[in-house]
């Protein structure tokens, strides 16, 4: 975790404060000054500010279920940000895990811990997300074979990584992946010649949605686990 970061998750200070008190030469790791608020410290470092040892809050890991016409953002743009609905202190030290298009419904998970999105975030760790997909056209039979073998993307040279289609109805299909690029699903459909008109993520790695829409929990320890096993 940068210093500064850290320094804003152990105190009331905002990352300008932070800053200037790093830069004044007031922070010490492991009795040695330090003045570069970029520099990375770890758990096992002693921090001490103006001769107090700091201790970071603890982290936190959230589920929600993200109404349409909101954005995984901090801020508001276009669209409020889903953050608004959460009911907690700090919510600028939050993030989210794996974002969704402003009109895509469904489970986000929420965070302060930057190494344990990281585990759900990046294809090579494998973690699944499973969307139920809403479709303009009834699927094709070859679909579920393109998709598995992975499909080329406008605008990409790769192929996508192996995806699992399941059809529940002509129309409706249920689609797991491991990537998360933009608007990937979307892409998808577009490059069999379909379109997306409805997209609702159910289950990320082993956790599935289990709140009402605009509604939140925090995760119980063992989901928590499942991302760091």
């Amino acid at each position: 975790m940068r210093l500064d970061k850290f320094v804003c998750k152990s105190t009331a200070l905002t990352k300008a404060q932070a800053i200037f008190a790093i830069q004044s030469g007031e922070l010490c790791i492991n009795g040695h000054v330090f003045t570069d608020e970029a520099v990375q410290v770890h758990e096992n470092n002693t921090i001490m500010l103006a001769g107090e040892k700091l201790t970071a809050r603890p982290f936190r890991y959230i589920m929600m279920h993200k109404p349409a016409a909101t954005i995984c953002s901090n801020i508001d743009e276009a669209y409020p940000s889903v953050l608004n609905g959460l009911m907690v202190d700090n919510v600028s030290e939050l993030h989210i895990a794996g974002r969704l298009d402003a009109d895509t419904t469904g489970l986000i998970l929420i965070t302060d811990d930057g190494r344990w999105s990281f585990n759900i975030t990046v294809p090579s760790k494998n973690c699944s997300k499973v969307y139920r997909v809403g479709l303009s056209r009834e699927i094709k039979e070859q679909v579920a074979e393109t998709f598995l073998h992975g499909v080329q993307l406008q605008g990409e040279q790769q192929l996508t990584l192996p995806a699992i289609l399941k059809v529940i109805t002509p129309k409706e299909v249920l689609l797991t992946i491991t990537q998360g690029k933009f608007h990937q699903v979307k892409r998808m459909f577009a490059a069999v010649g379909n379109r997306v008109v409805t997209l609702h993520r159910e289950k990320i790695g082993d956790i599935c949605l289990d709140v009402e829409e605009g509604q939140w929990r925090y995760l119980t320890i063992d989901e928590v686990q499942s991302f760091t096993k």
